[in-house]
């Protein structure tokens, strides 16, 4: 019970996070930069998920691994990104820019590929999913979180800008949290599947960080927005993922769909954070 009930509550609260950070002049950058916003949200809804796809159909997890891993490929990213994007000296409005859009869109998009997921990697074992149910969820535990967080800045920024950095690490203890409990839940399962799914996860992670960069710099953009785009991609919203994997599941306690998404919360940082300090490294003089 205390699980059903924190995963989603927690999941609230880091979206609600996310929206304190946010001013309204923040989504009117999505108008005074089109073509990085564009390029950023195109390949996270797109390409992330077509990447996994492809590494997928390479390795023999177990088919409910397999639809994990979807489910996190579908998520938006984490709101950390623009935490590192700052220390990598990328383009930090692009990222906050980015992360709320896509969660926002996320509300519809995750729901209708999930059904896809479902049956291409599980078939006749597939669970019935009600999409119209996640994506009612999903709107209740990350579009409305966001908006309150929103308006409350709007409302009292004085007192949001003196209690933005508690908020941010009271979510960030709540998403190692639901990670925590996610892999210890699962520990047999996870113990089972690490050596293909962690493999796996570092060369995501890997892929997504360097393809989001080259993109950027192939279409034209500055080297801070294709540091940002790089980022936006690696590093996704695990929390979100492990939740969803939990409504798909519509069973009491942590699914198991969940723990790609819990295992590549850890992993991510792994990957990415040294790959942040080379960056910063490279541009030191940008």
């Amino acid at each position: 019970m205390l699980v059903d009930v924190g995963l989603p509550l927690s999941l609230a609260f880091i979206m609600f996070s996310l929206g304190y950070g946010l001013t309204f002049a923040d989504f009117g950058r999505v108008i005074a930069m089109p073509k990085a916003v564009l390029t950023g949200v195109i390949l996270q809804i797109i390409m992330v998920p077509a990447v996994v796809y492809a590494l997928l159909l390479f390795t023999d997890l177990p088919p409910e691994m397999a639809f994990g891993t979807m489910i996190l490929s579908f998520c938006p990213g984490g709101v950390t990104s623009s935490i590192l994007t700052k220390f990598a000296r990328g383009n930090v409005a692009l990222s906050i820019s980015l992360t709320a859009v896509v969660s926002l869109v996320s509300v519809l998009t995750v729901p209708a590929f999930v059904g896809w997921a479902a049956q291409t990697f599980l078939g006749e074992a597939a669970p019935a999913i009600n999409i119209t149910r996640i994506g009612l969820t999903m709107f209740a535990l990350t579009a409305v979180p966001v908006l309150i967080g929103l308006l409350a800045r709007h409302k009292a920024p004085k007192f949001a800008k003196e209690t933005e950095k508690f908020v941010f690490g009271l979510s960030l203890l709540l998403f190692f949290a639901v990670v925590t409990a996610t892999l210890g839940t699962n520990m047999d399962m996870v113990k089972a599947n690490f050596p293909k799914l962690g493999p796996l996860l570092i060369i995501i992670n890997l892929i997504l960080l360097v393809t989001g960069f080259v993109v950027a710099q192939v279409i034209g953009l500055k080297s801070k927005d294709g540091i940002c785009i790089s980022i936006e991609l690696g590093v996704q919203n695990a929390a979100s993922g492990i939740t969803v994997a939990g409504l798909v599941a519509a069973a009491s306690g942590v699914s198991d769909y969940g723990i790609p998404s819990a295992l590549y919360g850890l992993v991510m940082y792994l990957v990415t954070i040294p790959g942040v300090i080379v960056i910063r490294r490279r541009f030191r003089k940008a």
